[in-house]
């Protein structure tokens, strides 16, 4: 008997290590195993400054009526009414911050955690091998903000539409993104679409 021959596990292990070494394509590869996160966090209130600037407007005009009211007439509304009012005033300008915290988004090499809600919480998570495109917007108001909405499509039934809005430095985790989607179609097999 040959060498070789007489320790099957040696021989084994030699097998397994040429095609490990070969196997770059293989999405369980050790080093693709480990989760890497780009992005976790809320979105930026800066991110809706149109609502936050129109919610802000509402809720000074409430707090401010009585007092006009008072200066223009010289009597007081019922002080139950000017308390109702500045109370409903100041919950009016905290609704941005509120819709804007609801939603909190996870972003790795390997999917997208979603997360909505203040009280109750549901989670949707997309793996980026469903996703088909992805798209990048920013408007001025955004750039000067620096904020921007990431739009990603795909096939999942649950979220084929995602707008993840309010990233702070979205270009360089879009492009990320984008790089990664490629790479986790390539080592699943699936065929490479238009990645804008």
């Amino acid at each position: 008997m040959t060498a070789s021959s007489s320790d099957p596990m040696r021989d084994a292990r030699t097998t397994h290590d040429s095609i490990s070494s070969l196997g770059d394509d293989r999405p369980d590869r050790p080093e693709d195993a480990t989760e890497e996160v780009y992005y976790e966090g809320s979105p930026m209130v800066r991110g809706e400054m149109g609502m936050f600037i129109l919610w802000t407007l509402l809720g000074l005009i409430l707090i401010a009526a009585p007092f006009v009211w008072y200066l223009l007439r010289d009597s007081w509304w019922p002080w139950y009414v000017v308390v109702g009012l500045v109370l409903i005033g100041l919950m009016l300008m905290v609704i941005p911050v509120l819709v804007v915290k609801q939603f909190r988004y996870r972003i790795s090499n390997y999917r997208i955690d979603f997360e909505r809600g203040l009280l109750g919480k549901k989670i949707d998570t997309m793996e980026l091998w469903h996703v088909d495109d992805i798209k990048f917007e920013q408007s001025f108001l955004n750039r000067l903000m620096g904020v921007g909405k990431i739009t990603v499509l795909s096939d999942d039934q649950t979220t084929p539409n995602l707008e993840l809005k309010g990233l702070p430095n979205p270009r360089p985790l879009f492009e990320s993104l984008k790089q990664r989607i490629i790479a986790v179609k390539r080592q699943r097999g699936v065929i490479k679409m238009d990645m804008g």
